[in-house]
């Protein structure tokens, strides 16, 4: 009745204990939940637009197929919860946790998300269209096929997660760190990742055409067939990088990065790269 303007009065669960609680199917829409409680409690496919969570404890909560548009989830905890096929657009999600959840294949277009950890979270198949991702941790997480396009990402970490696959086209990745990910077949097209820590990565036929690499580090990366087309890569490090049968590099990229006696270069053959020795030509 409340939400029709018909009387009635806004759903108030500020400050209960609601562990083991059900409510699937609800309709809640802006309700408060701030500093609730809701350990093992079950919403799954409920309407939770515009619902505050301000301080909620969601530590293993089912909320599959929940509508959490527009949602407010600060300093929550949610490790271990379950927030699966679920949509999270235009949320603010801010100092909270989520480590060990299982996010996938949930969507946060256009969310903002700050000061976040998704340690070792399931977000397989998740969206980041346009969302704003400031100073997360993704590490150890399940990436594989995540959509993250034309996201803007600053000052994350995602080391050690396995993002194989996953979508960074027209990304910015500001002074992001990926040391030891899995994004073998990654896509970075037209992406920014100037200054990003790509250290130990696997970047197996990984798409960088176009993208803006300035400064990046990729010590010991694999990037065998990946794609390099017109990828600008001023003052990036590749010592130590594999690059053989990477396509499109041109005599004038491969001079403008650092390489070194441990270098592979595209044609098999090891570094420096030598101006006009032929060795940005795969075999």
């Amino acid at each position: 009745m409340w939400l029709a303007n018909r009387g009635g009065r806004r759903a108030d669960f500020t400050d209960m204990t609601l562990n083991d609680c059900t409510f699937t199917d609800s309709q809640l829409d802006r309700a408060l939940f701030s500093n609730a409680t809701l350990l093992e409690a079950d919403l799954s496919g409920s309407q939770l637009c515009g619902a505050c969570f301000r301080g909620a404890d969601l530590n293993r909560a089912r909320l599959h197929h929940v509508d959490l548009s527009g949602a407010e989830l600060i300093e929550v905890r949610g490790a271990g919860c379950w927030i699966t096929d679920a949509n999270l657009s235009e949320t603010i999600i801010r100092d909270s946790s989520f480590q060990a959840a299982n996010l996938a294949q949930s969507r946060f277009f256009d969310a903002r998300i700050t000061s976040t950890s998704f340690r070792s979270a399931n977000l397989s198949e998740t969206a980041f269209q346009q969302t704003q991702l400031f100073e997360c941790d993704f590490g150890g997480a399940n990436l594989e096929h995540a959509n993250f396009y034309h996201t803007r990402i600053q000052l994350s970490r995602f080391v050690g997660a396995s993002a194989r696959n996953a979508n960074f086209s027209g990304a910015r990745l500001f002074s992001c760190d990926f040391g030891r990910a899995e994004l073998a077949g990654a896509r970075f097209q037209n992406a920014d990742c100037s200054h990003a820590d790509f250290e130990g990565v696997h970047l197996e036929d990984a798409d960088f055409r176009d993208a803006k690499l300035c400064g990046a580090i990729f010590y010991k990366v694999k990037l065998q067939t990946a794609r390099m087309g017109n990828a600008n890569l001023l003052s990036a490090d590749l010592r130590g990088a594999d690059l053989l049968g990477a396509r499109d590099l041109t005599q004038q990229q491969l001079s403008q990065c650092l390489t070194d006696t441990t270098t592979r270069l595209p044609n098999g053959s090891f570094g420096p790269y030598m101006r006009f020795s032929g060795a940005e030509r795969p075999r």
